[in-house]
């Protein structure tokens, strides 16, 4: 169906609503003499009288009767469906799908929603775990959450979390066999833990800086792994030397499972954003979500 037609479709019902082309038009907002030619249009593209016209009234036809009875409720539908959509708008309703990385997850994302989602039961969340890079809009996410540094410059951005740092870590068993590194190039001689990566699909190579110098060391060992709780694992073992981010392995160093080397080389970076791809008006359920995951460096994260 043609836009004109629906637009044809809506005048036939106004005036057989009204039994009047002068109170159409009023209701309309058109002139009673275009209101009749959009009428005479449909009615020559149809090949049937809809309207029977009389100097006191217009009365519809039995095949504008029959053409009443589908448009009536179809058009009704439609206006229902168009509530439901501004109800989303004003109601936090819907579902939300959020592209996220586990330790993003694990860390922010969920400790938010947890909190926020038990007094908003019309609100779904779905939360996809992938350490890659996600293509939000391809994959049809609403958002996506990437440290500050890798987010594509197109997007908008809200700050999540706060600045983050990585730990180079190995158990008490392994330092009594190895000697400590004292600067990023002595890693050359220890036995790492590599962590692929998704989406390239190569190693990670382990990044450092201090004092505005940036290395990039790529390490080598027995084991790679594509996710920090077995690389966790394997360094308490006393397997390798481990990289990972410092909240994850905090407690096994203040329990003294794991041991810091290389503290002043790991400088903080941006952390956690939360991504995604227009400023248009954002659903009630999104713009939430958004503010309940929003970092506020003084006062923490309100819910």
């Amino acid at each position: 169906m043609k836009r004109d037609e629906v637009g044809d479709l809506t005048a036939f019902m106004a005036v057989a609503e009204e039994q009047s082309f002068t109170r159409a038009a009023a209701k309309l907002g058109t002139s009673q003499s275009a209101l009749s030619h959009t009428v005479r249009r449909l009615e020559e593209r149809l090949g049937l009288r809809l309207l029977t016209r009389t100097t006191r009234k217009v009365s519809v036809t039995e095949a504008g009767e029959r053409l009443l009875a589908r448009l009536v409720p179809a058009f009704g539908d439609i206006e229902a469906g168009l509530a439901e959509l501004t109800e989303l708008r004003d109601k936090p309703a819907g579902t939300i799908r959020i592209a996220t990385s586990e330790h993003a997850a694990a860390s922010l994302v969920w400790p938010a929603l947890e909190e926020l989602l038990p007094g908003y039961r019309d609100i779904h969340v779905e939360l996809s775990l992938d350490n890659g890079f996600v293509d939000i809009v391809a994959d049809r996410f609403d958002a996506g959450v990437r440290l500050g540094e890798s987010v594509a410059k197109d997007m908008i951005a809200t700050r999540i979390g706060p600045d983050l740092r990585m730990a180079a870590v190995a158990s008490p068993a392994y330092f009594q066999r190895h000697p400590r590194p004292v600067t990023p190039f002595d890693l050359a001689q220890h036995v790492c833990i590599n962590i692929r990566q998704k989406t390239a699909g190569g190693l990670y190579a382990w990044e450092f800086e201090k004092d505005g110098r940036e290395v990039r060391v790529r390490v080598d060992g027995q084991l790679t792994f594509n996710g920090s709780a077995l690389i966790m694992r394997a360094a308490q073992a006393g397997l390798g030397m481990a990289y990972v981010m410092e909240d994850l392995v905090a407690p096994m160093i203040a329990d003294g499972s794991l041991h810091r080397v290389l503290e002043d080389w790991c400088a903080p970076f941006p952390g956690y954003h939360l991504y995604y791809p227009s400023r248009r008006q954002p659903s009630a359920a999104f713009a939430l979500i958004l503010e309940a995951l929003r970092y506020r460096q003084q006062g923490g994260r309100a819910g």
